[in-house]
């Protein structure tokens, strides 16, 4: 039976591109999930995420009883959870991801609380009953499929793991680049969904910022190489169209990770790249981390940043290893920095 949504029920960010006239109505049906689907669902337990962002990434707190969609999602993040869409429909699913993602568990770390509960009230669907995907909207249209002459100057930000600074030194060379006159683009290739990352580069300086859910997709974790690689060929043939910009990128996670090492290891890729940037969240995980990358990868970064940049005692310990230069992520000297990735 179809049954109304209320219209001041939250979007979260996972379902950015579906817009608000495409939210009327839902239907509990019996089919397995895909990625993508959107549900509408009310939240009965509250555990980790106690917050949804929305698609203009308000956060809104959340308490149970509250309704909202959700997307299905596969998610991949070591500090938090690995999930899985599951592979048939039941009552209740967690939520896996503050951007509205929604899965089964698999494994959590144990620093953290279990996930929040929601019941699934129903599919989101359409005037003709058909289900909703997120995937079925793109909003990201190349403008030349057939040519990458003359692309912007790629600034690609990798790091060892997830939350070892890599969002905020990418924010630090959209900062420089653009306080020093030069128009920058940003986009995070890959991860789960969260806008926080885009609009941090935003406020620094990044004129236009995008990431893999303005193509339908609510995280990249278990995607195939070649969706991977359509996804970013599709937003540098979009946004790094003019060679005289600077199209800075991220790639979520460390550089052991699925989709990360899958990209970093694609000759395509590879070439694109004009300045690398490794951030990591200790002298030892960089020094290791360099390694990894001449020995995995073939690629060696023009500069070391994160969490380690902050620290004098462990960029005094870099040093005597390495004379790869070092990036303050949080007070960049912009000369300095510009000189690196210019």
């Amino acid at each position: 039976m179809k049954h109304k949504i209320k219209l001041n029920c939250i979007i979260p960010s996972a379902a950015k591109t579906i817009s608000k006239n495409k939210i009327s109505e839902y239907e509990f049906i019996d089919k397995n999930p895909e990625v993508g689907d959107v549900i509408y669902g009310k939240v009965v337990n509250l555990g980790q995420h106690g917050q949804i962002e929305n698609k203009n990434g308000r956060v809104h707190t959340i308490t149970e009883g509250i309704k909202s969609l959700f997307v299905f999602g596969n998610r991949y993040a070591p500090d938090y959870y690995e999930g899985f869409v599951p592979q048939s429909m039941s009552n209740e699913v967690e939520l896996i991801a503050r951007s509205g993602v929604v899965g089964k568990v698999n494994v959590k770390n144990n620093k953290i609380k279990d996930p929040t509960i929601i019941k699934v009230l129903g599919y989101l669907i359409d005037k003709n009953g058909d289900i909703i995907n997120t995937r079925n909207f793109n909003t990201i249209i190349p403008i030349n499929k057939k040519t990458h002459s003359k692309r912007a100057k790629l600034i690609l930000n990798i790091g060892t793991s997830m939350n070892s600074g890599k969002s905020m030194s990418a924010a630090a060379c959209c900062s420089v680049l653009s306080s020093l006159g030069n128009n920058v683009r940003f986009s995070k290739v890959t991860g789960t969904a969260s806008l926080k990352d885009i609009l941090n580069a935003q406020d620094r300086g990044a004129e236009i910022v995008n990431d893999f859910t303005f193509m339908g997709y609510p995280s990249t974790y278990m995607l195939t190489e070649e969706e991977l690689l359509n996804i970013f060929n599709s937003i540098d043939l979009k946004i790094a169209n003019n060679f005289k910009n600077y199209w800075v990128v991220e790639f979520a996670d460390g550089i052991l990770q699925r989709e990360t090492a899958i990209l970093l290891k694609n000759e395509f890729v590879k070439k694109r790249i004009h300045k690398l940037i490794f951030s990591a969240d200790s002298a030892f995980s960089a020094i290791g981390g360099i390694t990894i990358l001449k020995d995995k990868f073939g690629l060696f970064p023009d500069a070391i940043s994160g969490v380690c940049s902050s620290s004098p005692l462990m960029i005094r310990e870099l040093k005597d290893f390495t004379t790869v230069p070092i990036i303050n992520n949080i007070n960049p000297n912009f000369k300095e920095v510009f000189e690196i990735i210019k």
